[in-house]
């Protein structure tokens, strides 16, 4: 019989491509950007030692910013994406390298003008503020002037700033190792047939019905990774010390709090989203408790948490199936949304399906001159039906900042980003939970949901804990190795799994595999993203149009104001427990359900 295999990029179908020409119609092209880039950069000294002159050449820096900022935000954007189409591919290596070093330079280039503006007298900065010009870039200037003793000297911030492209080592040698360079051997589906092992169709064998194959998946997948465990603590305990080394050098008591500081967010938040999600523990273990008594396995291992545990129901659901299946669950947005949904299907906004050295995952991303992307591995599974969902909540989300706000004010903060993502989650659940009448299908879509507040709120929860305490150690002078950050990463699954979960040993190293460590404190976002979703879900399910207007104007918000105003000015406020606590209590709900349904 023979094996299936990833296809090669040609033989994807340019239809199932995204279209980076709306970027650059060719290299070329992005050639000629580059060196336009370079020439700006040589600009910047005719600004250096004389923003206190007059508020036109303050603004006339801002304006030179801006356009470095927007070219090589579209040069990094196109490299980097190109290079994920296949990441073996040598040419778009070598421009992913050099747009990467360029954006360092950038970031050198205009290293001045944070200390230089603080170093202005305080009336000199408000008499400038004062004037009409300078309207557009007050609430920079307030962003910048909050941050005033974490602000180091001129040539302290040029250094940090040329050292940023060490900071980011350890992440694109994992990137490299785990995306370019990582095989996995192959195992036996369902069907008796070899099939290689990949990052992308491993969720997939996660949620077969077979216990075996899902057994030999895990297996296969975490043994290969332990081959190199030593090489994976070695870059993880790098990438936690640069965290480190960047938040002491800027006065900040710990990286966590300098991570926070980005978004203006209080300590209170992350370390409440920790206190709430322990205080549901007891749920998610009764939902454990449940998946073993419907698997009917005498043993839970961690092998077995993806499996549909409603086994009669497969929903096998093809790419063009999961669109209009995405469309109809996003009518309650209203016709506006829908029209830029379905532009962003028909205009080749999307990387649809896996192909040899593509990145693994998913992500939106784009620039504000072009339109937003989206990158999928598209399986035909419910979960990558919610992907598309998911991510195309991203790129909206993008394109409703781009179109109301400045480039200065349209990337919006990583806070409020995973709640556009989940809203749309939310609300395509919601309308499959209505309209479905058949019992088994309801239970799936009920598991199914229950999986995404286990996958978004717990796992990203113990996630955000863990990162905690490896940093924590770190701080304290400790090192990091594959056996204690598997100690570390063991006791947590212990703690949010319970007792009737067998931790086979190899899930101690699924700290190895998770890509958003090199990217720390990101992941608790998610957890509270999907708080905020939820209750946004529930006030446009339950108001229509006004909950609607409102939620758009906050999608227009971009970085307008601090993530945490923006919610609250929507009708969410993330400083309570109470968003979180609300959404665990309809996880609650959702496992009462569930246990009814299969009783």
């Amino acid at each position: 019989m023979e094996q299936q295999r990833l296809k090669s990029r040609s033989e994807i179908p340019e239809a199932n491509k995204w279209h980076l020409e709306d970027i650059f119609s060719d290299n070329d092209q992005w050639e000629k950007e580059f060196s336009q880039v370079e020439k700006l950069l040589t600009e910047g000294s005719k600004f250096v030692g004389h923003l206190a002159d007059a508020p036109e050449t303050l603004i006339a820096c801002f304006e030179w910013m801006d356009d470095l900022s927007l070219r090589i935000e579209d040069v990094y954007s196109y490299a980097r994406m190109r290079r994920d189409e296949d990441n073996r591919e040598a040419t778009y290596q070598a421009l992913t390298d050099r747009a990467g070093a360029l954006a360092v330079k950038v970031s050198s280039v205009a290293s001045f003008l944070v200390p230089e503006l603080l170093a202005m007298p305080e009336d000199r900065l408000k008499e400038f503020r004062a004037t009409e010009k300078m309207k557009l870039y007050n609430q920079a200037l307030e962003d910048i002037l909050r941050k005033k003793e974490h602000i180091l000297s001129s040539a302290e911030e040029k250094l940090l700033a040329e050292a940023g492209e060490l900071a980011e080592a350890p992440g694109a040698i994992f990137s490299m190792a785990n995306n370019a360079d990582l095989k996995f051997p192959s195992i036996v589906d369902e069907a008796g047939q070899t099939v290689e092992l990949t990052k992308g169709n491993f969720i997939q064998f996660m949620e077969s019905h077979e216990q075996g194959v899902r057994k030999s998946a895990f297996e296969t997948l975490y043994r290969t990774y332990e081959k190199q465990k030593n090489t994976w603590a070695a870059t993880l305990n790098s990438s936690v010390k640069s965290d480190v080394f960047f938040a002491k050098v800027r006065h900040y008591p710990s990286a966590l709090e300098a991570s926070l500081d980005d978004d203006r967010v209080p300590m209170k938040v992350y370390d409440s989203l920790i206190d709430t999600v322990h205080e549901f523990l007891p749920q998610m273990h009764r939902y454990i408790q449940l998946r073993k008594k419907a698997l009917k396995l005498n043993e839970l291992h961690m092998y077995d948490i993806y499996v549909p545990i409603v086994p009669e129901t497969t929903m096998t659901i093809t790419y063009e199936e999961a669109k209009d299946m995405v469309i109809e669950g996003l009518r309650p947005l209203g016709p506006e949304y829908i029209k830029i949904l379905e532009e962003g299907f028909q205009k080749r906004w999307i990387d649809v399906y896996e192909n040899e050295g593509k990145t693994s995952g998913a992500y939106s991303w784009g620039t504000y001159r072009a339109h937003p992307y989206v990158l999928l591995n598209h399986q035909d599974t419910l979960n990558s039906m919610f992907t598309i969902a998911h991510e195309m909540g991203h790129s909206l989300h993008t394109y409703f900042s781009n179109r109301t706000q400045p480039h200065l004010y349209a990337g919006y903060k990583i806070f409020v980003a995973e709640v556009a993502s989940t809203l749309n989650e939310a609300l395509v659940m919601e309308h499959l939970l209505e309209k479905t009448k058949d019992v088994k299908i309801l239970a799936y879509l009920i598991n199914h949901y229950l999986e995404q507040f286990r996958g978004t709120i717990f796992r990203q929860t113990m996630f955000a804990e863990y990162e905690k305490k490896i940093h924590s150690v770190v701080e304290e002078g400790g090192a990091l190795t594959a056996d204690s950050l598997s100690e570390i990463y063991r006791e947590l699954n212990v703690t949010y799994y319970g007792t009737d979960v067998v931790l086979d040993p190899e899930i101690d190293l699924e700290w190895a595999r998770i890509p958003h460590f090199y990217n720390a404190f990101y992941v608790y976002k998610y957890a509270t993203g999907f708080s905020a979703a939820t209750a946004f879900a529930r006030a446009i399910l339950d108001e229509g149009a006004p909950a609607v207007t409102k939620y758009l104007e906050f999608l227009g918000g971009g970085s307008s104001d601090y993530p945490i105003e923006l919610l609250r000015k929507a009708g969410v406020d993330m400083e309570t427990p109470v968003p979180v606590r609300n959404a665990l209590q309809v996880f609650t709900e959702l496992v009462e359900r569930l246990e009814k349904l299969l009783a």
